[in-house]
This record gives structure tokens, C-alpha cells and sequence, in this order.
């Protein structure tokens, strides 16, 4: 019986596992150097407000409305909740934005009125009004994809601008200046 020498892979053949795990290495690191956007903004800017109607959410403030938005002026909508954590960081924000003269309204989402009265107790309360809307109906409609989030909505009811996530301190001036062109 003689030995038949078995036939030799090609020389490239034993660097391929390498290279593929190189280029996939690669691409991962890409991926988190420039993540995608995933945000999903609203189909409805340059839209009018839906028509709703919500029961207040607070003792302290009335309900909500889509017709509290035709006053002439512009105003910041602003969804959030008291089970939110994001929201509770962006509370002061809000508050110092009131307090430039800036009328803020708010539709709490999926909330209970106690925990809602405990929330602004402790954080503030920096809203005009304040609208329940226990199944995210309104919510969606308006194309807000979770919270918080932050319409400037114009004089005549017209969504003029959507931020999504919470507003931080070095985001104000561009908020005043987006409430400022909605009122134009």
C-alpha cells in the first residue's frame, strides 16, 4: 500500500476565516461609531392638530383640547408621564421655559391622577393645561412615537415642530427659536 500524498489546499484558503472575522469586526465597529437613526418623526408637521377632546388629567389644571390651540398664539404640547423617567429629567427644563412666558400644555399618557399629582408635586408643574389620554389615542394620532415629546404647535393649531426625547438646558434657545418661527 503506498502513502498518496492528499492534495494541498491553496495557501489563500487558510486566511479566509481571518479575513472574513476582520471584515466582520469592521463592521460592527462602524455600525456603533454611526448608528442609524431610529427616531420616528411625525407624519403630521405642517398638519393641523387632530380634533380631540380630553379630560383633565390634574384637580390642579383643566383638560385639553385641540381647539385650545387655535388662540393665535404659539405653544408647546408637550406628552409625557409620571412613570416616565426621561420626563422627570426634563422637568426643570420645562419649568425654566415657563417661566420666560412660554404656555406650555401637556396630554399625560397612560397615567393615574394620584401618581400624576405626586409627579408634578415633586417635579413641578410648569403646564397651562393638562390633558388624560389613558389609551394613547390622541398620542398617536399626533405621531408622537413614545416620551416625552415636545410639539410647537402654531396660532392656528398647525404642528410646526416635533423634538423627540427629553429637552435638555442647551436645547432651549433652539425651542424658543422654533416657538418663535411658529409665530410668524
Amino acid at each position: 500500500m503506498t502513502d498518496t500524498p492528499s492534495p494541498k489546499a491553496p495557501r489563500w484558503t487558510l486566511w479566509l476565516p481571518l479575513a472574513l472575522f476582520v471584515a466582520f469586526v469592521a463592521l460592527v465597529v462602524v455600525g456603533l461609531v454611526r448608528p442609524k437613526n431610529t427616531d420616528i418623526a411625525s407624519q403630521m408637521i405642517g398638519k393641523p392638530l387632530p380634533a380631540f377632546t380630553l379630560r383633565a388629567a390634574s384637580d390642579a389644571k383643566p383638560g385639553l383640547a385641540d381647539k385650545d390651540f387655535q388662540s393665535g398664539k404659539p405653544r408647546l404640547l408637550n406628552i409625557f408621564a409620571s412613570w416616565c423617567v426621561p420626563c422627570r429629567a426634563e422637568a426643570p427644563v420645562l419649568g425654566e421655559i415657563a417661566r420666560q412666558g412660554v404656555e406650555i400644555d401637556a396630554i399625560a399618557i397612560r397615567d393615574h391622577k394620584d401618581d400624576l399629582a405626586s409627579y408634578l408635586k415633586q417635579y413641578g408643574n410648569p403646564y397651562a393645561r393638562i390633558g388624560a389620554d389613558d389609551v394613547s389615542a390622541v398620542q398617536l394620532a399626533i405621531g408622537s412615537s413614545g416620551v416625552p415629546e415636545t410639539f410647537v404647535i402654531d396660532g392656528k393649531g398647525v404642528i410646526r415642530y416635533q423634538h423627540i426625547g427629553d429637552i435638555r438646558p442647551e436645547q432651549v434657545p433652539m425651542i424658543l427659536a422654533k416657538l418663535a418661527e411658529a409665530g410668524q
